[in-house]
Order: structure tokens, then C-alpha cells, then sequence
């Protein structure tokens, strides 16, 4: 597994992440201690370095786990962990217990310390933006975290792309430490994040980790249609479409169509995160690392799973626009990326 840097930081992270959601039996469906260890050490065979968990996870077994297994060689892992959300997965939670301000922010973190048995976070993100807490009180103490040691780098998950850049910009203004990665939902079934969401990331020094990599198993070809995702979701006819195209390309390409559509995720400049709750699938879906996606299947893929981008994105990019923004003269494009 190749090395990259996270966002605009030096910190080295592994091309693939590990996710540990399904460390631990506590929600009844997740994988247990032996089997999680099996899934870590399988990863860390790969070459992989790049751990993800998050407070709330298996009400905190899974930090536990990553915790333990770490331990032995504590310094070669990035160890990332999330907050915001309540250490146990109860809808009534006490006000001060859960969200982005100071209180639960110190206290979430003082917790996840504890369950990874560790005295410091490599990566901490906000978890949910939850539209209460000032930005500048987030981005404050999140920068005194970093200068007491017990965080090293920041990240950002599920948040407008407004709210992030307008806390990047405030970070990097006023000398506070930047967020370094941005962890979103994408997949080939779910490309939204193209509008705004990744440009940004691209544009303000982040990287981008997604999550659901193969939309709940939707892209591993295992729905068939009139089943429910593990979300409790009815499986869209767009996705069933989407992963029956994924699929005849897996089998031209000479992969599954998990590995398929990993080796996509790859190939957009992305982090995956991994997660399993068996052992064999989780390697199964290593095997991204070695699928080599042709230019051809690249644009059968894309064109199967594009999306409209919407405004103002295709007033701006339609050929009207262009001629008259650059004088008629849109051959002044011609080698030059746009700027975002």
C-alpha cells in the first residue's frame, strides 16, 4: 500500500483507511474482538496505517479495540476519532453531553484518550455539524487541543461545504491550526459531493476520506432489487443501475465489483475507509490495490453514475457563459486547469 500526505500537512497516511464501525458486538451487529483483530491485521499486512473510529462507535468498544491493538507499536499508526455525537447511542442525551461546543468537545476528546489508552489523537474530526456552536469557538479550542499535544491534525465530516470553508478560511487567517482532511459519503452512487463538497476540499488543502465507500453493499453487487439497505432504505432503481454497469465492467476488468469500485474511489485522489465484518470480505476488498482501471471502463463508469451539477455550476461551465466571460477568446483555456 503507497503512502500519501494528508491534505496540505506532512503527516504520511496509507492510501487505504480502516474503519472500525463494525469493532465490537454492542449494537448487535458487528464483528467481534477476535474477528476485528483479524480485519486490523490483515490491514496492517497490506501496509496500511490509517485507522478510523469515533467516540459513539459500538458505545466505545471500538476505541477499545484500536486502542489495544495499537498499542505494541503505538507511534506507526494514525489513529483518527471523531466528536460531537453522545459516547452511547441514546436519543435523550443530557445538552452538554453531545454537539460541537467547548464542553462536550474537551470532554468527548478526554474520553476517547481514555478508551485508546493513548496521550494524544493523530487526527481529530468533527463529526456532524450541528448549527449552534459559533465557528470560531469550535476552531479555538480545537487549535488549543493541538497546542497542548493531545490532538496532532484536524478534520471535518458531514458539513456544508459553506461551513467548512468559512472555518478553514478563519483557521488559516488568524493562525490556528487547519482542518488537514475532509471525511464525506461518496461513491459512485453518491456524487453530489462533486458540486461543492470536493472542490473545496481540493481548493483549501484537504484530502477527502470517503465513507460508504460501496453504498451500504450496493455497489458490491448483492442487491437485486425490492430489498432494503442495511440503513433500512429502499435500494433506489438508479443504484440497482449503476451496479448492474459496475458489474459488467468488473467482470471486462477482471475484479469483483467491490474491488471495482474502490480502485474508482483510487483513482479520484481519495482515501477510502474500509470497514468489514468479516475477514474474507475485508480482503476481498484489498484487492483494490491491484485492479488497474482502464481509460475506457473510467468513462463507462462515469458516465453511468453522473449527476446533474446544478447551479451554478452548469450556467457557469455552458459555452455562452464561457465565450463572453473570456472575450470570445476560450481558446485562453486550452492547457490551463480553472480555478476554483
Amino acid at each position: 500500500m503507497k503512502m500519501q500526505l494528508l491534505g496540505d500537512s506532512g503527516l504520511r497516511v496509507s492510501q487505504l483507511c480502516l474503519g472500525t464501525m463494525t469493532f465490537g458486538e454492542d449494537w448487535g451487529w458487528g464483528a467481534s474482538k477476535e474477528v476485528s483483530r483479524e480485519i486490523f491485521d490483515a490491514y496492517v499486512e497490506a501496509g496500511g496505517n490509517f485507522i478510523d473510529t469515533a467516540s459513539p462507535y459500538t458505545n466505545g468498544t471500538s476505541e477499545k479495540f484500536v486502542g489495544e491493538f495499537v498499542a505494541s507499536d503505538r507511534d506507526a499508526f494514525v489513529v483518527a476519532t471523531k466528536f460531537t455525537l453522545p459516547d452511547q447511542f441514546e436519543v435523550t442525551q443530557p445538552a452538554t453531553k453531545v454537539g460541537n461546543a467547548r464542553k462536550n468537545l474537551r470532554r468527548s476528546v478526554e474520553g476517547s484518550l481514555r478508551r485508546l489508552n493513548t496521550d494524544h489523537i493523530d487526527v481529530l474530526y468533527l463529526h456532524i455539524w450541528d448549527f449552534t456552536t459559533p465557528t470560531d469557538e469550535i476552531m479555538r479550542t480545537l487549535d488549543d487541543l493541538v497546542t497542548s499535544g493531545k490532538v496532532l491534525y484536524l478534520g471535518m465530516s458531514d458539513t456544508p461545504a459553506w461551513i467548512v470553508a468559512r472555518a478553514q478560511t478563519t483557521a488559516q487567517l488568524r493562525g490556528w491550526t487547519p482542518f488537514s482532511v475532509l471525511q464525506i459519503e461518496y461513491s459512485l452512487v453518491e456524487r453530489t459531493v462533486e458540486r461543492d463538497l470536493i472542490p473545496m476540499a481540493n481548493a483549501l488543502g484537504m484530502s477527502v476520506a470517503p465513507w460508504s465507500p460501496l453504498a451500504g453493499g450496493i455497489l458490491s453487487g448483492k442487491y437485486s432489487g425490492g430489498e432494503q439497505t442495511n440503513r433500512g432504505m429502499d435500494v433506489p432503481e438508479r443504484s440497482l443501475q449503476i451496479a448492474k454497469v459496475v458489474g459488467e465492467e468488473a467482470e471486462k476488468t477482471g475484479c469483483t465489483p467491490s474491488q471495482l469500485s474502490l480502485a474508482w474511489l483510487l483513482a479520484k485522489n481519495t482515501i477510502p475507509i474500509l470497514g468489514a465484518r468479516k475477514t474474507d470480505q475485508f480482503k476481498d476488498n484489498l484487492g483494490c490495490l491491484d485492479v488497474q482501471i482502464s481509460a475506457e471502463t473510467m468513462q463507462v463508469l462515469d458516465e453511468a453514475s453522473k449527476i446533474d451539477l446544478g447551479f451554478p455550476h452548469n450556467f457557469l461551465h455552458s459555452d455562452f457563459v464561457q465565450s463572453r466571460v473570456l472575450g470570445g477568446k476560450t481558446e485562453l483555456l486550452d492547457g490551463i486547469s480553472p480555478r476554483t
